[in-house]
């Protein structure tokens, strides 16, 4: 496994490349913009998605596209996982003999896009899932929020991106970031599986949207609380009170809201102590 914690890296080649443009007065400016390419992803012998990614972790996403669909089964061997470069493809070999032809013509019936999920088959997956009830302190979201809006990271440097990040109490582990907030969930599902690491003390946070998509996500993955400096839907809010999912939002500064899971949080901070951003984003935008 990786050391942790495990941050983005900002001098992998490939991220993002420099663009020249004009800003509202005209002057000519040069900014960094996020690159994304497509990456195809197999399990087995069979094709499964192409999904536009920035292209870091190919084995994480993967695998964790791959689970969070149900394709892959928590008690699986995997036999190898080969990534090409060249042709933009990843494939997840598992010592069980696999087949979901079903699923992907259902899949191609249902999503004109490459990067949609099977939104039924996660839903089912819900059935009977109950999370562990574990609690949240407050001091630690709020050491959270300031370590990982500080941390460097494609997010504060482009924009236009997402990152997700897997923390223990007031520790962030895992930082990945992708175009897409579905890619960045799954690379740290992917990192999950492939290391055999626990879910039931994990909080997940996220710059994104507190959608149902995300909050299904997390569930399946097991982890019991999800935060975000943004907002939630009501749907993704009434999954999380079904499931026992805590979720927490707007998180800005000395402020945050809770709808779901509120006994299980622990105010032990005084907002009053925290900092207050004022309600401005950092540097970038999602």
């Amino acid at each position: 496994m990786p050391p942790l914690p495990l941050l983005p890296d900002l001098s992998r080649p490939g991220l993002t490349r420099r663009v020249t443009g004009r800003d509202q007065t005209g002057a000519q400016i040069e900014i960094s913009v996020v690159e994304e390419r497509p990456l195809t992803i197999y399990l087995n012998r069979q094709e499964v998605v192409t999904a536009m990614t920035i292209g870091d972790y190919p084995d994480y996403l993967a695998l964790g596209f791959l689970r969070n669909q149900g394709m892959l089964r928590d008690d699986d061997v995997l036999t190898g996982i080969d990534y090409d470069e060249e042709i933009d493809t990843v494939v997840v070999r598992t010592q069980r003999q696999t087949s979901y032809e079903d699923k992907m013509q259902k899949k191609t019936r249902t999503s004109g896009c490459a990067v949609g999920t099977v939104f039924g088959d996660m839903m089912e997956g819900l059935d009977g899932l109950t999370l562990p009830q574990t609690p949240v302190r407050s001091s630690w979201l709020y050491a959270l929020a300031r370590q990982i809006n500080t941390t460097p990271s494609l997010y504060l440097e482009a924009g236009a991106i997402h990152g997700t990040v897997l923390c223990q109490q007031d520790k962030p582990l895992v930082y990945m970031e992708d175009v897409g907030r579905h890619n960045a969930v799954d690379k740290i599902s992917g990192f999950m599986f492939r290391h055999g690491i626990p879910a039931e003390d994990k909080i997940l946070y996220t710059t994104g949207r507190l959608t149902s998509e995300m909050v299904i996500k997390t569930a399946l993955m097991g982890i019991p609380v999800l935060a975000s400096r943004s907002g939630f839907t009501a749907w993704g809010v009434e999954i999380a009170r079904q499931v026992g999912l805590t979720v927490i939002g707007r998180m800005r500064g000395q402020r945050f809201v809770c709808l779901a899971g509120e006994d299980r949080l622990i105010r032990d901070a005084d907002p009053a102590s925290i900092p207050d951003d004022g309600g401005k984003r950092a540097k970038g935008t999602s």
